[in-house]
């Protein structure tokens, strides 16, 4: 009897180490879960303390303040979704990629961020559209085209300036592609990356 009696504890003991080890995973996963938030949120606080960048006018000749934001599509959805919880200059101090705005905007609707479908696709097509990193030495013709308002020609002319003479390097060297005028990457310049 004595055999048997140990052979069911064994079983026991093998049955409750089983739960234990489920139990240990639903844990861990929970804990990665609350960890994984608390990261995205902490990423999220960070950005919208850290210093403007030098892309937002913060003045005009006459001394008034400027907005920021282009007047296109997006920029009162933009407003509206995003001044519930913070300011919207926040959200443009750092220029991202179309998918890390879409990512913000994903974290931004799980932290409670409220907007329809398509406030949400007009506010990522904004934020690409003026608050991204424009690629000069990567970009196609037609990226250049749209994201510093350039005629399709000219945004060509780009193209196959940077393809005879090679990579840009500075503002100067995008200045002298034939057509292309000095005033809208002046006003693109902090944008630029080479």
């Amino acid at each position: 009897m004595d055999c048997s009696v140990s052979d069911r504890e064994a079983r026991g003991d093998a049955a409750s180490g089983a739960l234990a080890r489920v139990i240990m995973r639903a844990m861990t996963r929970a804990t990665f879960v609350v960890l994984s938030s608390s990261i995205a949120f902490a990423a999220v606080a960070a950005a919208s303390t850290a210093p403007a960048i030098s892309q937002a006018p913060t003045s005009t000749t006459a001394g008034a303040a400027t907005d920021a934001f282009p007047e296109t599509t997006g920029k009162t959805a933009l407003l509206k979704v995003c001044s519930d919880c913070h300011t919207a200059e926040t959200v443009i101090q750092t220029l991202r990629t179309r998918q890390e705005w879409s990512d913000v905007i994903d974290q931004m609707a799980h932290f409670g961020a409220q907007a329809s479908d398509q406030e949400y696709d007009q506010i990522l097509a904004y934020l690409a559209k003026h608050f991204s990193p424009i690629k000069v030495n990567r970009a196609t013709a037609k990226d250049l085209e749209a994201t510093l308002d350039l005629s399709s020609s000219v945004a060509e002319a780009i193209v196959a300036y940077r393809a005879e003479k090679g990579e840009f390097k500075t503002v100067d060297d995008l200045k002298k592609v034939p057509g292309l005028e000095s005033g809208k990457i002046e006003a693109q310049k902090a944008r630029i990356v080479f």
